[in-house]
């Protein structure tokens, strides 16, 4: 695992050379890439979410594209077409953004369902079909969406199916006032991104994800993430708990942060640090616990707190 804790360690230096303040989030970052998986990042504006995607994609020396989505995008604009050439008097596929390894969708919620649609087999199997023909697209992929919670005027929410599709979703929060100032002391001359080079090669993060697989989990590990999901489906605030999706998840997600903690088998630990990302946007709260102010965060840590953590030889 020395590999895997090594090149989330020069990525994490590197970006921080642009971010600051932000570690646990570059954390779950690189735990979601290294899993295969995808972010879902919902904050308020001007909180570094866009400058988090290209800071990565400038790390790893991966093609970056960004997607503004807006209500008249379609998805055509995001997957390609094929074109009529009047010169070979054929069509051409021309490719869309989604064809980046680090793909931004910049306030998803702005665009109608049906686009918000064309990102899911690129998401689920990491290729895109246009005209029947399918089109493998190149590792590693990641796509990190963004949404604004405060205005939700003129907004599509994203359905639960969708919403399921992303292995995690944080936010990035404001930044402390020592941080603060530590950011207006990097912009004074120019942008720290523009100076970013890359540490790692694209086949480097690719050969982490398929090391973090090999990462060991005990049998009672594996019970004991099975119920946190399981009790998540018995709660009494909830309509709706973890699906078998959401234990692959917590179950992949755990053995990549004890790959980047340098580690070759899960703690417990490695299970709590990751349940809130992994699993509060899959729950649905009944109306009543809405209104009673109960949030899907609270009922997963109520849900930790119940079960007895195991212990390990």
């Amino acid at each position: 695992m020395a590999d895997v804790q090594g090149t989330a360690k020069k990525i994490i230096a590197n970006v921080e050379r642009a971010i600051v303040g932000k570690r646990q989030q570059l954390i779950l970052s690189l735990a979601a890439w290294f899993t295969e998986g995808h972010i879902l990042l919902e904050d308020v504006p001007g909180v570094a979410k866009t400058m988090l995607a290209r800071a990565l994609a400038r790390s790893v020396g991966c093609s970056f594209k960004r997607i503004q989505c807006t209500p008249d995008l379609l998805p055509s604009d995001v997957t390609g077409a094929s074109i009529f050439n009047q010169k070979t008097t054929e069509f051409e596929f021309r490719e869309g953004p989604i064809f980046g390894q680090i793909v931004l969708a910049d306030e998803i919620n702005r665009t109608t369902p049906r686009t918000q649609a064309s990102l899911l087999e690129a998401m689920a199997e990491s290729c895109v079909t246009v005209d029947g023909v399918t089109h493998k697209l190149m590792p590693p992929f990641l796509v990190i969406a963004t949404q604004n919670p405060v205005d939700h005027e003129g907004t599509f929410p994203l359905p639960e199916a969708q919403l399921d599709r992303f292995l995690m979703k944080f936010s990035l929060g404001y930044p402390s006032f020592e941080d603060e100032l530590k950011m207006l002391d990097l912009l004074q001359h120019t942008h720290p991104l523009n100076s970013l080079q890359p540490v790692v090669t694209a086949d480097e993060l690719v050969a982490c994800q398929i090391e973090v697989r090999k990462v060991h989990i005990d049998p009672k590990v594996r019970q004991y993430l099975l119920q946190i999901v399981h009790l998540t489906r018995e709660h009494e605030e909830l309509s709706l708990g973890g699906s078998p999706r959401a234990s692959i998840a917590l179950f992949r997600t755990s053995q990549a942060m004890a790959a980047i903690r340098g580690r070759n088998y899960v703690q417990p630990d490695d299970v709590k640090r990751i349940a809130a990302p992994v699993l509060t946007h899959r729950l649905i709260l009944k109306p009543e616990s809405r209104l009673r102010r109960v949030t899907a965060a609270q009922v997963v840590q109520d849900v930790i707190d119940e079960i007895a953590v195991p212990t390990i030889e």
